[in-house]
């Protein structure tokens, strides 16, 4: 059953990491933990899946991002989810700081859906907009477990 639904990635890089991303350019993201938030509504399940994998052809923004992370997080939001720009809008006002202007909002008029994320944030995201686990991936050698 493919169900809609929105989603958020926490992406960890373990180092400093420059990617080229589209026609965003070059962009240098600092070691931490980065929040993405995005929306599926052909299939949640699928889409979530497909981020988290290291088995993809670059399609999107964050596609170069979850292939260079040390690990990739997903958090989901469905049957009555909540809309993707909405919870970018929570992602900041729970204290995410806004990470390269552009990044994975291309079909929207918000700044980014790319946010640097602490776990307080991350913490508070994930309780006030109501979200479940969908899976941890950890690659620390650079291959999916």
């Amino acid at each position: 059953m493919k169900r809609p639904g929105t989603y958020i990635l926490l992406i960890a890089l373990g180092s400093d990491t420059v990617l080229e991303v589209g026609a965003l350019g070059e962009i240098n993201f600092p070691r931490g933990t980065y929040c993405y938030v995005g929306s599926a509504m052909g299939g949640l399940d699928q889409r979530v899946s497909r981020h988290i994998s290291r088995e993809k052809k670059v399609r999107w923004h964050i596609d170069r991002l979850t292939l260079a992370a040390d690990s990739v997080d997903a958090y989901v939001s469905y049957p009555d989810f909540i809309g993707e720009c909405t919870l970018a809008s929570m992602a900041e006002a729970c204290g995410m700081v806004p990470f390269a202007d552009g990044f994975g909002c291309s079909d929207c008029r918000c700044r980014t859906h790319l946010f640097r994320a602490d776990p307080d944030s991350i913490a508070r995201l994930i309780r006030e907009a109501g979200l479940i686990s969908f899976s941890l991936i950890s690659f620390p050698s650079g291959k999916p477990l």
